[in-house]
């Protein structure tokens, strides 16, 4: 081949249309992510970007919507049992999985639907 993908530049999610400020208080407010501004050209179509280490998380605006039951992106966490008792705490339901031996990971959803997976980045 003649080309190679170097890495992942964003992940997006959906949301319903006029639910930026829920995308923000759960990325933002609770996952700990940074909000990043849109690109002027893109701002008219709503939903809200996020950054975190390298990485960016878009919630685009999807009508009608319907959440990601399946498909999801997945997390290495530092501080992964903080996060499960941090998600818990603000009534987020973190179902834990344990059906690849050797793997710590929990599942949440995000305020919209959407399956994410984080997995403990310590081990």
């Amino acid at each position: 081949m003649e080309f190679t993908i170097g890495k992942i530049d964003h992940v997006q999610v959906a949301a319903p249309k006029g639910k930026e400020q829920e995308a923000i208080g759960f990325y933002a407010g609770i996952l700990g992510m940074n909000e990043i501004e849109k690109p002027d050209a893109l701002k008219g179509r709503g939903g809200a970007w996020f950054e975190f280490g390298s990485y960016q998380l878009h919630v685009g605006v999807e009508e009608p919507f319907s959440p990601a039951k399946k498909a999801h992106p997945a997390f290495r966490v530092n501080g992964f049992q903080a996060l499960q008792d941090h998600l818990a705490a603000n009534h987020y339901e973190v179902k834990n999985d344990t059906s690849i031996p050797g793997v710590q990971r929990f599942f949440v959803s995000d305020p919209f639907g959407n399956r994410l997976e984080f997995l403990n980045g310590e081990s």
